[in-house]
This record gives structure tokens, C-alpha cells and sequence, in this order.
């Protein structure tokens, strides 16, 4: 399991302050209306430069969420795991035979309140496919999906609808991919296709 003590609840007002004051200064501005409820997965998309990871943390910070992402558990040793840690960083053993996919599955089964941030392209680089370990975790954490985004093009970034996920992977990737069509990436030609590959292994 992914030890509660690194999921951290709240954002310091300062931090929210100083996240909103950043965006303005940078000409960025957010839309979309906040996601109510304690748990959910944030689907983190597109993602094709180093600046999205910090772009993501600055939205949810703005909004005074909570959010953390997944790292391999050897970013997390010293000096540098602190770091991760405060960021939101919550370590992941790839080695577990729960998989990562049942690792989170069964944390969101023990707390209280968690906004897992995934980017499903697994990758800055143009592919073909997304990973599917977002759709699984959601579907069997039973909480739902939460779109979000970040336009470079507009300077726009925020929410976009919640999904429940049915197990209708086609159909509830077809509302994915209609959400994302017009929201241009920092380098749109590695936005990668909006699908899953439908015999993927989690």
C-alpha cells in the first residue's frame, strides 16, 4: 500500500497566493468550475514539456486542491525526496505484485480523501495510444474521473467535466477525446492520440 503519511490534506494559504499571483504575472488564466468531492482521479492532459508538471501543481494550488501524483520509489530517497514529498509525491514500489494500478486502488480504499493527478500519455513523446492505468484505478476505486488541462495556445488552463467510468471503455474514451480535440499542447505534434490500446496489460 502507499503509505497515508505521504498524502497530504490542504494547501497553505501563502502557497495559494503565490500560486495565483505567478499565473496572473505569466498571463494564464484558469476556467472551468472547481471538482467538488474528497476523491477522484485528475486526468493531466496534454503532457508534452517539463513545464506541464509545474503548470499542474500552480492550477491546483490556485484552487486550493490537494493534489499528488506517482513516482518510483527511488526518487524519494535523499536529498531530493523531501522535495517530491512536499510536492505532492507519493512513492509507488513497481516490484509489488498489487501492480501500480492496485497499489493506488487500495489507498483511495484508505483515506478519506485523495485527487490522484495521472498524465495518461505515460510519456512526452508522441504515441500512439494512452496508458490505461487512469481508467482502472478510477473504475476500481470508484471514484470518478476529472478532466483537466492546460492550452497553451489560449494561455488557458482548468477543469473540465467529471466521468464517471462505466467500463464502456470505448464510449467513455469518446467523451475524452471530444473534451480534449481543440486544447493545443506546448508542442501539439507530440499530443498523443487520445485511445487506449485495447489489449494493454495493466
Amino acid at each position: 500500500m502507499i503509505r497515508e503519511r505521504y498524502i497530504g490534506k490542504g494547501v497553505h494559504p501563502l502557497v495559494v497566493g503565490l500560486s495565483r499571483f505567478i499565473l496572473r504575472l505569466c498571463g494564464w488564466r484558469i476556467e472551468g468550475q472547481i471538482p467538488a468531492g474528497p476523491k477522484y482521479v485528475l486526468v493531466a492532459a496534454p503532457h508534452t514539456s517539463g513545464w506541464d508538471f509545474f503548470l499542474w501543481l500552480a492550477l491546483t494550488y490556485a484552487c486550493r486542491s490537494r493534489c499528488v501524483w506517482m513516482g518510483k520509489d527511488s526518487l524519494f530517497r535523499p536529498p531530493f525526496g523531501v522535495v517530491f514529498t512536499w510536492l505532492g509525491g507519493i512513492p509507488i514500489d513497481r516490484d509489488s505484485r498489487n501492480g501500480v494500478v492496485g497499489q493506488a486502488i487500495e489507498t483511495f480504499g484508505s483515506v478519506s480523501e485523495m485527487v490522484l493527478a495521472i498524465p495518461p500519455e505515460g510519456t512526452r513523446k508522441k504515441t500512439d495510444h494512452w496508458k490505461s492505468g487512469f481508467y482502472y484505478i478510477a473504475q476500481g476505486a470508484g471514484v470518478p474521473l476529472v478532466l483537466s488541462f492546460v492550452d497553451f495556445e489560449r494561455k488557458a488552463m482548468g477543469y473540465g467535466p467529471m466521468l464517471i467510468p462505466n467500463g464502456d471503455i470505448e464510449a467513455d474514451m469518446a467523451v475524452i477525446r471530444e473534451f480534449y480535440k481543440d486544447v493545443k499542447a506546448k508542442y501539439p505534434e507530440n499530443f498523443s492520440d487520445v485511445r487506449l490500446r485495447s489489449l494493454e496489460k495493466l
